[in-house]
């Protein structure tokens, strides 16, 4: 993948009517992958080599960012599913990569601001099931 702007990463929700709408104006955003292993090293692993069990483990993924949002609906949008607690479908629009998409969890949304400033947020998301990933 060559070199992208990083304003060109999107995070969009779904409305609850099957559309996914972008909900703030990013200006840092970071996605991150993680599986943990399952370890199944024992006294008979050969030359003591650590051996893991393939397939197993929890897959994970999170998205963290901040920024301001777009408008008054998004800010809304996104309030209401931190106080709900209930997962929603998001999707993030990697440029020249691809999408990924599935149920996340607001695990953490903050707000700040200077006196001779705007308003910003900071949001997480933590994965909530299988996530997908498209080609774009």
């Amino acid at each position: 993948m060559a070199a992208q702007k990083g304003k060109d990463l999107l995070l969009k929700l779904d409305d609850g009517n099957g559309s996914f709408v972008t909900v703030a104006g990013l200006r840092a955003r970071q996605i991150a992958f993680n599986a943990e292993t399952i370890d199944i090293t024992d006294s008979e692993s050969s030359g003591r080599w650590r051996e893991l069990l393939s397939g197993a483990g929890l897959r994970r993924s999170s998205i963290s960012g901040s920024g301001i949002f777009k408008d008054a609906a998004s800010d809304a949008l996104v309030r209401a599913q931190l106080f709900s607690g209930e997962t929603a479908d998001w999707q993030i629009l990697i440029p020249d990569f691809g999408s990924l998409s599935g149920p996340f969890q607001i695990t953490s949304l903050e707000y700040s601001g200077q006196h001779n400033s705007e308003i910003t947020f900071e949001i997480s998301l933590e994965s909530a099931g299988a996530i997908s990933f498209a080609n774009l």
